[in-house]
């Protein structure tokens, strides 16, 4: 059978779709590019926030237009959404043919090649999960990047968050099983390795034996084949003098620290239950520019927590202005039935919202520009991630994250994608940047 798979949501998201087109295809089910052409669709969900839980449904019913006169024959859900909302998004929504939780990889494959169509919700709880292990990942691109899941669930209890109710308790994937799938992935073209995980910091605190987050790093940066290791979501509570040290030392492991900070003032902290404050997170920054020459620092912000007042949020305004981070993101707070914040009182207006996200935004682009508009004339290493017609390439460099960071657009490139070359910044286009390549 033809089938698509249509992904939603963060890389993570994106991994776990990746191990549904391996099953299916293990199947003997062949994976097309176009919905269209699709006999079977899985729409591979987001229920993090309002925002993606209602994209979507608008995809899940757009999706089910192709059944009217066209080829699609069925139309499966799977994801957070339907771990969380499965026998709700069945009751309410007679076009799907079958919802599925997460890492339901055996069902969703039973149910492509059974001929029983009875609608049904499947899901595992969460900490059972060990779909990670599968031996098969489908890679249908040839970018030179591959995100690579090191574990799933969370132990944080933030009282903004869905997500241990939705994935269950952290639990770290073992060093071989993670090593495995990178060296596959490095074989298969793949210089940069993105480790992606609700917290990197807790990585290998509940196996049994050796194998903490530096020992995993370690391992990777054997790879000949891999040229970058880059972490995402380190935990600003947990991020120690050792991990910085390593991550600062002579190794694949860039200097790209991923923080999500979501605001400065402590009291709003501690009603987050982020388990730090504005003091910690100050000496956290300072340790890092100390110890680490060339750290590029991203953090994530939410404005319009319950109770943040106007003063709160002035405070954080001055903390942006004044630490000038390279990377930033940004949200506005949303309201997630179950969570302890849903509860609070001091509920912020979604107009007040929208416009302290507007002033955040204006704030960090300027901040953005400026560090932009400081790199003309310098020389940056960057990975090629694709090549135009014309040859011009796209690239990043180290600081840089696909997808959610700028780009580089290279002049003069003759090389091909996940190249890697020295190249000269000749000018800024707001987030991003515009270079040539510079002869060795």
């Amino acid at each position: 059978m033809k089938f698509f798979v249509h992904r939603l949501g963060c890389p993570k998201n994106d991994v776990d779709a990746d191990y549904i087109c391996a099953r299916l295809q293990n199947e003997g089910h062949m994976p097309v590019e176009h919905p269209e052409e699709a006999e079977s669709i899985i729409v591979n969900t987001c229920g993090f926030i309002l925002p993606a839980k209602e994209e979507s449904i608008e995809e899940i019913l757009r999706l089910a237009q192709l059944k009217n006169g066209g080829g699609l024959k069925r139309l499966y859900v799977s994801g957070c959404l339907s771990q969380r909302y499965g026998d709700e998004l069945l009751s309410g929504m007679p076009e799907i043919d079958g919802a599925f939780g997460i890492g339901e990889l055996d069902a969703i494959a039973v149910a492509m090649t059974s001929t029983d169509h009875a609608v049904r919700t499947i899901r595992t709880p969460a900490r059972k999960l060990t779909y990670m292990d599968y031996e098969r990942r489908y890679l249908s691109d040839s970018l030179p990047y591959a995100y690579l899941k090191i574990s799933d669930g969370c132990n944080r209890g933030c009282t903004y968050c869905v997500i241990p109710g939705i994935r269950g308790p952290f639990r770290s994937r073992p060093i071989e099983s993670i090593v495995r799938e990178a060296r596959r992935l490095a074989q298969s073209g793949r210089k940069e390795l993105i480790l992606v995980s609700q917290d990197a910091t807790l990585y290998g605190g509940d196996l049994r034996g050796p194998g903490s987050l530096i020992e995993l790093l370690e391992a990777l940066d054997e790879i000949d084949e891999v040229a970058w290791i880059r972490v995402m979501y380190l935990h600003p509570a947990q991020v120690n003098g050792e991990l910085i040290d390593y991550m600062a030392s002579a190794n694949k492991t860039l200097t790209y620290f991923d923080l999500p900070l979501q605001h400065i003032n402590t009291e709003l902290l501690r009603a987050m239950g982020r388990g730090t404050d504005r003091r910690t997170i100050e000496n956290l920054l300072r340790s890092i520019r100390a110890r680490c020459d060339g750290a590029v620092l991203r953090t994530t912000f939410i404005v319009g927590f319950p109770g943040e007042s106007s003063k709160q949020f002035a405070e954080l305004c001055d903390f942006v202005d004044e630490q000038h981070f390279d990377r930033m993101g940004m949200f506005t707070y949303s309201v997630e039935e179950g969570t302890p914040a849903a509860g609070m009182t001091g509920q912020v207006t979604e107009k007040t919202k929208a416009r302290r996200l507007d002033r955040l935004m204006s704030l960090q682009r300027e901040i953005a520009i400026d560090k932009n508009v400081s790199l003309i004339g310098a020389v940056r290493e960057v990975i090629i991630d694709s090549v135009n017609a014309d040859g011009i390439a796209l690239g990043r460099t180290r600081g840089d994250c696909p997808q959610i960071d700028q780009e580089v657009r290279v002049r003069g490139f003759t090389g091909t994608a996940g190249d890697i070359h020295r190249v000269r910044i000749d000018a800024a286009d707001g987030y991003d940047l515009e270079g040539t390549c510079r002869e060795e």
